[in-house]
């Protein structure tokens, strides 16, 4: 049996855990910013090794009971290192395969980049190719990895004392049966909803009935590209910097945050944000293209790095880096759906038709959160199951179910979140609806604007993930986490347009 540790044990893995990370956030960085080709996390995990073994892991849970939250955090994190640890090289060889081509047509285009042009692409046909393309990469080279780290998971949290990777993450606290009922209601509720609103979405985006759409029709459906005039790229940066300056926040003064912005060759073209250092060294990582849905890649991205920047110091590691990241993620999200509010692309843009853009924003955030729900739904089966080939045709039928579009079966493996993340996702969506309505409530329907908004955000990032997503929306709002206030939010949108 597992030996409980020492508050001096306790120290000197939480000061562990804080590098482990900061390795892990820069290296990703760099990677991922187009600055590293190869992805190398074996020798991270060398480094701290003992974080990531199995008696670290075995003794932090036996000191969660009379712990507390953070041991439970670290307990987590022990727990995913020790994972991570044994997967470490399919994730490197997984990221190192996406920057390799994929032969389309006689052009060489890295997997990286197909999604993005079949966004950018107006042919069917072609958006067709580059999809098959995609698809059969996928299965040949990624597949065999996801499925080798999948099975590697399943052995090896048998030996942390769960039965599968389900069974752990109640262990840890996750309220998956809970959300997994609220999806449930979620999508019976939403049904209607969504055959009405996703019709008139894409034959409004792509000239397609949503009996008619393809999966490869959805990515140029979301990419939104007759809105382009609308959202050019040279005044991304300048419309989030203006967002901020009215909340009271100088981004180019933030001494914290770095932006950047150069264009290279293997560089993510999606913003993403990187918390090396918590709060002293943020990186919002920005490649401006333009279109809609590049802006809200960078609001959504502004959102991490302006929590993450306000967060403080004098937290422990498992109050910074750790935590419910429903917290992160609906900052996030609110941040990104000012992209979706009128009020906001009248006072930024001088926004032609706002509500019809908005009814169309609302119809995305409702196909995400319907496939959010099937995924949450499916993984929760998936990692319960001893044979995870023959997950399949499940993958198909759930997904197909929620969104009347079915995707690709060889994705069976590749979307799944590790972490149960979609759990995550789905609370964030429903705690930034409460908080927005809040905050408009509070403040007016342009709270953006109000400086004293942005000084309860302030105080709310410095927080960091201290509190949960449902401790911090009660002690606001003095509600909980439903997911049923994103569809009320998602109604409300489209009957206004």
């Amino acid at each position: 049996m597992a030996t409980p540790l020492s508050q001096r044990e306790l120290d000197a893995l939480r000061d562990d855990a804080d590098r482990f990370i900061a390795e892990l956030d820069e290296e990703a960085y760099l990677h991922f910013s187009g600055q590293k080709e190869t992805y190398d996390l074996a020798p991270i995990y060398e480094r701290h090794e003992e974080l990531t073994r199995l008696d670290t892991a075995l003794s932090l849970g036996a000191t969660v009971e009379g712990g507390g939250s953070n041991v439970r955090e670290l307990w987590k994190f022990a727990s995913e290192g020790y994972l991570g640890n044994f997967v470490s090289d399919e994730e490197e060889k997984a990221a190192e395969a996406e920057t390799r081509p994929v032969e389309v047509g006689g052009e060489q285009i890295p997997y990286r980049d197909l999604r993005g042009r079949i966004m950018n692409e107006d042919d069917g046909a072609i958006r067709e190719r580059l999809e098959l393309a995609r698809n059969d990469a996928t299965e040949e080279h990624m597949n065999p990895l996801y499925l080798r780290k999948a099975e590697v998971v399943h052995r090896e949290t048998e030996r942390l004392g769960a039965a599968n990777y389900l069974e752990l993450y109640r262990q840890f606290g996750f309220p998956l049966d809970d959300l997994a009922e609220q999806c449930r209601a979620f999508l019976d509720e939403t049904e209607r909803l969504w055959d009405e609103a996703g019709d008139r979405f894409f034959r409004s985006r792509v000239g397609i009935g949503l009996g008619d759409v393809q999966r490869w029709d959805v990515a140029r459906a979301f990419r939104g590209a007759t809105w382009d005039k609308a959202f050019p790229g040279d005044r991304m940066v300048p419309a989030l910097e203006q967002t901020l300056a009215e909340l009271g926040i100088d981004l180019r003064s933030q001494q914290n945050v770095r932006l950047d912005l150069e264009d290279r060759p293997n560089k993510t073209p999606r913003a993403f944000c990187v918390g090396i250092e918590i709060p002293q060294n943020v990186v919002l990582v920005i490649k401006p293209q333009g279109g809609p849905d590049d802006w809200h890649s960078l609001f959504h991205e502004a959102g991490h790095t302006e929590h993450f920047a306000h967060t403080s110091p004098s937290l422990s590691v498992e109050e910074r880096r750790l935590g419910d990241n429903a917290v992160t993620e609906g900052w996030a999200f609110l941040m990104e759906h000012l992209v979706v509010d009128p009020a906001w692309l009248n006072r930024r843009l001088d926004f032609p038709r706002p509500h019809e853009f908005v009814a169309e924003g609302a119809a995305q955030l409702l196909w995400l959160t319907r496939r959010y729900c099937a995924k949450l739904i499916y993984e929760v089966e998936f990692h319960a199951a001893e044979d995870k080939t023959a997950m399949r045709g499940r993958y198909v039928e759930l997904l197909t179910d929620a969104v009347k579009v079915a995707p690709s079966d060889t994705d069976y493996l590749g979307d799944i979140d590790d972490g149960f993340y979609a759990s995550q996702y789905l609370r964030a969506w429903a705690f930034e609806a409460q908080l927005r309505a809040y905050l408009r409530e509070t403040f007016g329907n342009a709270w953006f604007t109000r400086r004293d908004a942005g000084g309860l955000l302030r105080e709310l990032w410095s927080e960091g993930q201290k509190p949960n997503a449902d401790e911090i929306l009660e002690d606001v709002t003095g509600q909980r986490i439903e997911l049923a206030a994103v569809a009320e939010r998602i109604g409300e949108a489209v009957a206004a347009a």
